[in-house]
């Protein structure tokens, strides 16, 4: 795990994003994977985070990523989804409109799990041994 800094606090903020495409359409292809990293990993820099992993399947993407405290998760995967469904459509508008008549390209809805660091279980055992002072 890394430790990243900034001027006033300490960080490892690692997360777990899955997208998947709107009604499950088996859409993307390698192609459009390669783009969509590409985008994304330009994303996570301009939010100073960085991809640390992607990968994904023909209806759905993982990815992991790292993002600093002041960084609104939501905003960011809004962000993320907004950015890459145009790019995406763009550069691959021929292939996705025999997938879609309307604008779109991803669910509205998405995973999102924090990652790294110590299991919850030693974590509460380290806080529940802290020397903790007698009043």
């Amino acid at each position: 795990m890394q430790i990243n800094k900034l001027h006033h606090c300490v960080y490892a903020l690692q997360y777990h994003l899955v997208l998947v495409t709107k009604y499950r359409k088996k859409c993307l292809t390698a192609a459009m994977l390669r783009e969509f990293e590409s985008q994304a990993r330009e994303r996570c820099q301009a939010w100073g985070g960085k991809l640390l992993q992607a990968n994904g399947e023909s209806d759905h993407v993982h990815l992991l990523i790292e993002l600093p405290p002041s960084a609104a998760l939501a905003d960011f995967v809004n962000a993320l989804k907004t950015g890459t469904s145009r790019r995406l459509r763009s550069v691959f508008a021929q292939h996705l409109a025999g997938y879609y008549s309307k604008p779109v390209l991803w669910s509205r809805s998405y995973c999102v799990l924090s990652c790294g660091g110590a299991p919850l279980e030693i974590i509460r055992q380290y806080i529940e041994q802290q020397d903790r002072p007698d009043d």
